[in-house]
């Protein structure tokens, strides 16, 4: 991999807007190298964060009285599971992956963008879609007994292909409208990883559940990138064959730093890090292009103390918001992405990219 983003801006899905064409417009004027399609759960269930990514798969029931999604486990699925796998054979023999699409009931933000992309004429450097990791939707969606899918293998397995469909129908949707497609997976939950709650998790699991939905992303040709808006084991991310480490580098930007022959190695092969240092809280309110320089820069100097080139953590970097904005206030969020933008042209100038 060649592609040295330079400080380029872009973001994580989830926006606190209840009009998909203005929120679009955000996303292009304030992210016009990698603009994302904005997840607008204002809109209802059907935009929340697993429930967004559920549609085909088998046996999923989304119960709109309880506001939840969870799997029907406990009846024959031979049938159902059957058919799925045809259609996952089927993709991986052709690419075809519409079986697993995201409709316009489900995304209100994909059409969107995609209408104001074909109206713009001319690709642009990189277009940033996303989709929930198998790990945060499996750990958090449960069966009709109440009980985390993730520890059901046979559903597990269908899961993370679907989601890897997912990935790559997004992928092949905005191909014709950008140089390269940045995919992230959405691991919020491994900001737990080895908290007693989690504690029959294992490492080796989630790097390959993980590694599969990298590999279907690249299948396609584009980069993938896992998001975790806390800390976690970063080198875990490095072992999983990611292309771009999204980490919430306001509130743990030296924790990176604690990996840091796992991150050289990774920036060595060319691998990036996505610096998500614009907060997605009211600390946003404090913020300003001088202080959000003044964080990042520290962060990187205290990467490039362990022995990794600090230019070359420049160029391999892409500035992000913390986590996603889907909760905030809307003149919040909208800071946040100004912010990012702006933070993104200050640091291209001062490294003179």
């Amino acid at each position: 991999m060649t592609f040295q983003p330079k400080f380029m801006a872009t973001a994580i899905g989830s926006m606190p807007f209840d009009n998909a064409d203005a929120a679009v417009d955000v996303s292009l004027k304030c992210l016009p190298e990698a603009p994302i399609w904005p997840q607008l759960p204002k809109f209802g269930m059907n935009e929340q964060m697993e429930i967004q990514y559920s549609e085909g798969m088998p046996c999923a029931v989304i119960d709109r009285d309880k506001q939840r999604l969870y799997f029907q486990t406990g009846q024959d699925y031979s049938d159902a599971f059957a058919g799925f796998y045809e259609k996952y054979m089927t993709a991986t023999e052709t690419g075809d992956c519409a079986p697993m699409a995201i409709s316009a009931d489900f995304s209100r933000g994909i059409p969107a963008l995609e209408k104001k992309l074909k109206a713009l004429g001319r690709k642009l450097p990189a277009v940033k879609v996303q989709t929930t990791g198998p790990c945060s939707f499996a750990l958090t969606i449960v069966d009709e007994n109440k009980r985390a899918i993730y520890y059901n293998e046979e559903f597990l397995d269908v899961i993370v292909k679907a989601l890897g469909m997912k990935c790559r129908w997004q992928i092949q949707k905005f191909r014709p409208y950008a140089e390269r497609v940045i995919c992230f997976i959405d691991e919020p939950i491994l900001s737990a990883f080895g908290s007693s709650t989690y504690v029959s998790v294992k490492r080796e699991d989630v790097v390959a559940r993980i590694n599969e939905v990298v590999e279907a992303v690249h299948a396609d040709g584009a980069l993938a990138g896992v998001h975790c808006c806390g800390n976690t084991e970063w080198s875990i991310l490095v072992d999983a064959g990611v292309d771009i480490v999204n980490f919430d580098a306001f509130g743990f930007g030296e924790t990176i730093a604690m990996y840091s022959s796992s991150i050289k190695g990774h920036l060595a092969k060319g691998g990036l890090l996505a610096w998500g240092v614009v907060p997605t809280s009211v600390a946003i309110r404090e913020q300003s292009v001088e202080s959000l320089t003044a964080k990042l820069e520290h962060g990187m100097a205290h990467l490039a103390a362990t022995g990794i080139d600090k230019q070359q953590i420049a160029a391999q970097a892409l500035i992000t918001p913390s986590c996603g904005t889907g909760s905030m206030d809307p003149a919040d969020a909208r800071k946040v992405f100004e912010l990012t933008s702006a933070l993104s042209k200050a640091m291209k100038q001062k490294y003179g990219f």
